[in-house]
């Protein structure tokens, strides 16, 4: 799809089983970026999957009415450059291939279905400012609606200054979201009782990985730092600010320790449907997500019980972003100190 001239536009569109997210950004200076158009809606692509094996008519055309909003905004912010990718919801749908074409023809978008190491990588490529460059290993996580990515990774400073350096030793793709664990603990009465099985499950999936790479271990010997980008960490972080409104400077980048966390679940859980709804940072697109994302994090905080977690508002499109940046234009993000200034001209929902 063309979308004109103009020097130096790039975009990032990430589809996921929730939700369908846009950055359009420009470089502003030498080492940081400006976000000239956002879009985000949830979009649920992968509802009932998971019993059907394919994409619902319904969810199908849920997500071709946003795409088609994002290709308006490809269109009109004249994008040169641009990278579109779609994951787990795709990954996994027997009748995907159909869903492209539709996509195609209905907005001109191609989409990329990427695999999970891929997802991965570009995870950790928008949240590596924000690792300590002197502690030595991390936890990364992203959770998602259909899976849960999981990254060891070795961390070091940049010779002078900068981002740090990071080298990916191990990644896990647990088969579980808050899209796929809600539905597929829905019946059960006691939400208690479903949420420790929730966290049990996420953590058979979690042990093996554990053992091969000793990393409780180095846990217990404080050489590892954790940092979380998901809906689940940053609502949990708004949450325990008690922000009236999501705020995107104040989330990005915070620092809660693990009482806080548990703090946080602990209201979040006991609030019931009725009172997650009624949370000014969650609203109903959400709300019934809250529980399976609590579990997930519950699991990689109870299987490596790290002091503090690291909340990441950035993720996959921020990763895209910096790679055709750097392609394009040498584009060297920014260091910890520094986080990329975001300066959002239009933005919608989370």
């Amino acid at each position: 799809m063309g979308f004109g001239e103009q020097t130096g536009i790039f975009a990032a569109l990430d589809l996921g089983t929730t939700n369908c997210r846009l950055l359009i950004a420009r470089p502003s200076g030498r080492d940081s970026l400006r976000v000239v158009d956002s879009f985000s809606r949830i979009v649920r692509l992968g509802e009932g999957l998971d019993a059907a094996g394919s994409l619902s008519e319904t969810a199908m055309e849920r997500t071709i009415d946003a795409l088609s909003v994002c290709a308006s905004k490809l269109r009109n912010r004249r994008v040169t450059r641009g990278r579109f990718v779609a994951t787990e919801a795709c990954r996994r749908a027997a009748n995907c291939g159909n869903f492209l074409e539709r996509v195609r023809d209905h907005t001109g978008l191609t989409l990329e279905i990427i695999q999970t190491s891929e997802e991965a990588r570009l995870a950790l490529a928008g949240c590596a400012p924000l690792l300590d460059p002197h502690c030595r290993s991390a936890i990364v996580f992203d959770i998602g609606g259909g899976s849960t990515e999981v990254i060891w990774v070795t961390v070091r400073p940049a010779s002078g200054g900068g981002r740090p350096l990071t080298t990916i030793r191990g990644i896990i793709s647990v088969p579980h979201g808050v899209v796929s664990l809600t539905e597929r603990f829905r019946d059960q009465p006691n939400q208690a009782e479903a949420f420790e099985d929730m966290v049990a499950l996420v953590q058979s999936y979690l042990s093996e990985f554990d053992e091969d790479w000793e990393i409780a271990r180095q846990v217990r010997r404080g050489e590892v730092q954790m940092l979380g980008s998901s809906g689940t960490v940053t609502t949990l972080a708004a949450v325990h600010m008690g922000l009236s409104r999501y705020d995107r400077a104040m989330v990005d980048g915070a620092m809660l320790d693990r009482a806080a966390v548990q703090a946080a679940t602990d209201l979040l859980i006991g609030a019931g449907p009725g009172g997650r709804v009624m949370q000014p940072c969650i609203g109903i697109g959400r709300a019934d997500l809250m529980v399976a994302g609590c579990a997930i994090l519950a699991a990689i905080c109870r299987t490596w019980p790290v002091p503090s977690l690291r909340v990441a508002d950035r993720g996959v499109r921020e990763g895209i972003l910096a790679g055709l940046m750097s392609e394009s234009r040498r584009y060297s993000p920014p260091s910890l100190a520094e986080p990329w200034p975001i300066a959002v001209q239009t933005s919608e929902a989370r």
